[in-house]
């Protein structure tokens, strides 16, 4: 016996009661504000306030802060290129601004009583930007590829869970799972490609703008696919220009070579003169002074704890942006309000002679060196590292500043985990809180930081298998607390987000995830 999904996949996620802040006005400071809790919205595509009948021959260029690390959304690392990748690729599924499922290569699904099936209905007539229709076999391919079935390790750690997957007619897709994944759907977000091609030479999806063409460290070209089945973006070409020099920002805003930048710092916003709008909201990361746990002496746990007390995320905050951002104490930022713990911002507040204590205690007395490795073109995460490295003088400890390029950052930090400690924002892949957790599991093959904790994978692995959502809930929290309680890392802020937009243009919309829709944007 098959039940209905909640109208057409408009599930609203449980993990999620999503509260953003957007300016609008023009305020160049982002003095003003708006602050609401989102609530459902019910529709069968996903809202954009670029209408279909306001196309026009417009272009804009966007300003990024790295080139795209991969083509191929399957193997895309960087959360700076999967939001790109965002308006060229769909899967079954696809969120929007509230914190929703929308279908999108799938019209409809049916989940079975169990929890275990799950029956999908392709969307009548969509096609690929090549012309080409998707069919079941399309759909199977990018599923299985994400799954590991090659013998390779998942792309997606949720598809190992996947027993079968099989098309029953042209158009129809039932996959059957091990154990019920109340999460499951979240994953299948998961990029839709053609059979057999290959995304990194001709990166091929269903969404409203199609890849033109790249030059690498330079620039990369989309422009609006017409035959897209949903809300099409008003402006026809893009061009996304790399801005790999963040002192360069500014200036190439004010000269016009480009029209839009995300996530600017407070000081780059009050250098802009008013024909900028400027949009603020927050990143949606946990932003955090993250350390390798098998280097020494971060395998030391009164080490990490010792930095954790001698940092002090508002005196950063108010540095680096008056203030402004949300304070966080472990793996879970405040739009996850299920999940987010706000009593943990104070389980390290600020005590520099406890500092040194467990400095002692671990053998540091005098303190030590280390490196910092940040990539150079993430101003806000080079500042905060600067800020980290004056703090810790404190406690006699020197901490070496390293700028690298973010593709050394890529290969060396996040890939070899050949580094000490980094400055960066780690976000959620999914709407889920699996996205969250599954990185520090011991054996997980994104584990950056080496955390390895018996008591964490135990946790971990009853909040996968929970079914009843109070209980999954409950330990993801507890997930959190280890975390936390371990100093896995040192947890500074969800940063704020604060968008320039040239004044030509409107439209602009921030998303409980780390991606742009560029179909909202539009002329005025």
């Amino acid at each position: 016996m098959m039940k209905k999904s909640k109208s057409l996949f408009l599930i609203v996620l449980a993990a999620l009661a999503v509260t953003l802040t957007a300016c609008g006005s023009g305020d160049k400071a982002g003095k003003s504000s708006e602050n609401g809790s989102l609530s459902t919205v019910k529709s069968t595509t996903l809202e954009s306030s670029a209408k279909t009948d306001n196309l026009d021959d417009s272009s804009i260029t966007i300003g990024i802060a790295q080139d795209l690390d991969n083509l191929d959304p399957h193997y895309a690392t960087g959360a700076g290129t999967k939001e790109i990748l965002f308006n060229i690729f769909e899967g079954l599924v696809k969120p929007d601004k509230d914190g929703n499922l929308n279908p999108a290569v799938a019209e409809s699904s049916t989940i079975s009583d169990d929890g275990k099936t799950y029956t999908f209905k392709l969307r009548d007539g969509i096609k690929f930007q090549n012309g080409n229709p998707v069919t079941t076999d399309d759909v199977i391919y990018s599923i299985e590829r994400c799954a590991g079935t090659d013998g390779k390790d998942p792309l997606v750690s949720a598809f190992s869970a996947i027993k079968s997957i099989k098309a029953t007619d042209d158009s129809t897709i039932v996959i059957e799972l091990d154990a019920p994944d109340t999460e499951f759907l979240s994953q299948l977000t998961v990029a839709i490609i053609p059979k057999d091609s290959d995304p990194s030479k001709d990166p091929v999806g269903t969404g409203p703008y199609k890849f033109v063409s790249r030059e690498e460290q330079s620039n990369v070209k989309l422009t609006r696919f017409d035959d897209y089945w949903g809300n099409k973006g008003a402006i026809k070409d893009i061009t996304l220009k790399v801005e790999a020099n963040a002192d360069s920002i500014v200036m190439d805003l004010e000269g016009g070579s480009i029209d839009m930048f995300m996530r600017l710092t407070d000081a780059q916003v009050k250098q802009l003169s008013d024909k900028f709008d400027i949009y603020e909201g927050t990143m949606n990361l946990v932003q955090a002074l993250y350390l390798n746990n098998q280097a020494e002496p971060f395998n030391n746990e009164k080490v990490r704890k010792a930095l954790s007390y001698a940092i002090d995320p508002q005196g950063i905050m108010k540095i680096l942006s008056g203030g402004k951002g949300a304070q966080i104490g472990g793996n879970c930022y405040p739009a996850f309000t299920k999940y987010f713990m706000p009593e943990l911002v104070d389980t390290y507040k600020m005590d520099i002679e406890k500092a040194k204590s467990l400095l002692a205690e671990a053998g540091y007395p005098d303190g030590f060196t280390f490196t910092i490795t940040v990539p150079s073109n993430y101003a806000p995460h080079v500042d905060t590292a600067q800020i980290i490295s004056e703090q810790l003088k404190q406690i006699g400890v020197t901490a070496k500043i390293e700028k690298i390029e973010w593709n050394a950052w890529l290969s060396d930090v996040y890939g070899d985990r050949k580094y000490e400690s980094t400055v960066v924002g780690l976000d959620a892949s999914t709407l889920s809180g699996s996205a969250l957790f599954r990185r520090y599991r011991s054996d997980a093959h994104n584990n950056f930081t080496n955390f390895s904790d018996a008591e964490y994978d135990k946790t971990l692995d009853a909040a996968l298998a929970a079914t009843a959502d109070e209980e999954k809930v409950k330990y993801y929290k507890q997930c959190e607390q280890i975390l936390t309680d371990r100093a896995a890392n040192v947890y500074i802020e969800d940063l704020p987000e604060y968008v320039a937009l040239n004044k030509k243009y409107t439209g602009y919309t921030f998303y409980p995830l780390y991606l742009q829709d560029f179909t909202t944007l539009s002329l005025k």
